[in-house]
């Protein structure tokens, strides 16, 4: 008995020796990072609602608001986020004869990324999700839903290679 107090004392001192850092949204912010900024993504595509830009640029805001303990500052933040909607664009995806039994909603990102406090993961990339829907319903009626869903995904995705390291 007295062996295995021992023991549990021993683990129970180097365990309190021990930082573990978690989150539970998956984050892990090194703690020399304050603050961040997001640029407006100014939609560059041809095509998409005229309030993609600020929907997208309010939802990355949000999410580290949300998910983090950082600061939002106007410009000049320790992690930086820059870019522009690259991509708006709707295809057919299941033809059957010569008509669209489904068609796609797609949606694509180009984000620069820039960590003061660590260079190496700083990145410039393109992001893209889709949602598909049945062919016979009205984009315009239903795009709103589907961008939530798209934008949401895109904010993960961009939010995961940014602070999320596995």
């Amino acid at each position: 008995m007295k062996k295995q107090i021992f023991y549990v004392a021993i683990l129970l001192m180097f365990l309190s020796g021990c930082k573990v850092n978690y989150s539970f949204s998956g984050g892990n912010v090194d703690p020399a990072v304050k603050t961040f900024s997001v640029k407006y993504f100014p939609n560059l595509a041809t095509l998409g609602p005229p309030t993609i830009s600020q929907t997208f640029t309010e939802a990355l805001k949000d999410k580290f608001l949300s998910q983090t303990k950082l600061i939002l500052v106007n410009k000049g933040g320790d992690l930086s986020f820059e870019g522009n909607i690259s991509n708006f664009s709707t295809q057919p995806t299941a033809i059957s004869g010569e008509t669209a039994q489904r068609n796609r909603l797609t949606v694509t990102v180009y984000v620069k990324f820039s960590n003061k406090i660590n260079e190496k993961q700083d990145f410039e990339s393109s992001f893209s999700r889709y949602e598909d829907y049945d062919s016979k319903a009205n984009l315009t009626t239903i795009q709103d839903e589907l961008l939530k869903t798209i934008i949401e995904a895109l904010i993960d995705d961009i939010f995961n290679k940014a602070v999320v390291n596995w």
